[in-house]
């Protein structure tokens, strides 16, 4: 993929990491059927690469557990993401491979959604609405260059 000729944000703020996850011996268990919470949807998500640094998700403060609301019961993940600087180009994209990201980790029972934290973008409605239309994200993902940009966003950082 050839390296975007201008970055929006030259020098963004990074956030430190958390801790990795302690799992109790009953998360451990394969056998105990238990619950998705917002830090098991945050670690499938966290290392995604953003798409003009060679930094994750979680470094850049675009996602943070308090962001994300799993509901179990009517089967619906939802996950706000906060992008590095109001007029974000790569918004859409951003929320497209955490969309990707999840509809490839979670079990298909999971209606996901994936908007724009309230307040961070300049086009949040447009992004929110391109994000929630499940006929332009699956042309999205029908274009090649498209799905070869959010595949590099997903496998760049993996381990970070």
């Amino acid at each position: 993929m050839e390296k975007l000729n201008r970055l929006e944000n030259i020098n963004p703020k990074l956030f430190r990491k958390c801790d990795e996850r302690v799992l109790s011996s009953e998360e451990q268990d394969e056998s105990v059927s238990d619950e998705f919470d917002s830090r098991e949807i945050f670690d499938l998500i966290k290392s995604i690469n953003d798409p003009e640094h060679p930094l994750s998700l979680e470094e850049l403060n675009v996602l943070e557990i308090d962001n994300i609301q799993v509901d179990n019961i009517n089967n619906e993940v939802n996950v706000c993401f906060t992008p590095t600087i109001p007029h974000c180009s790569m918004a859409t994209l951003i929320g497209l491979s955490i969309q990707v990201q999840l509809l490839r980790a979670l079990p298909s029972r999971f209606k996901v959604s994936v908007q724009v934290t309230p307040g961070s973008h300049a086009s949040e409605n447009a992004v929110n609405k391109q994000l929630a239309d499940k006929e332009r994200v699956a042309a999205a993902l029908e274009n090649s260059y498209l799905l070869e940009v959010i595949n590099q966003c997903l496998t760049m950082n993996h381990g970070g």
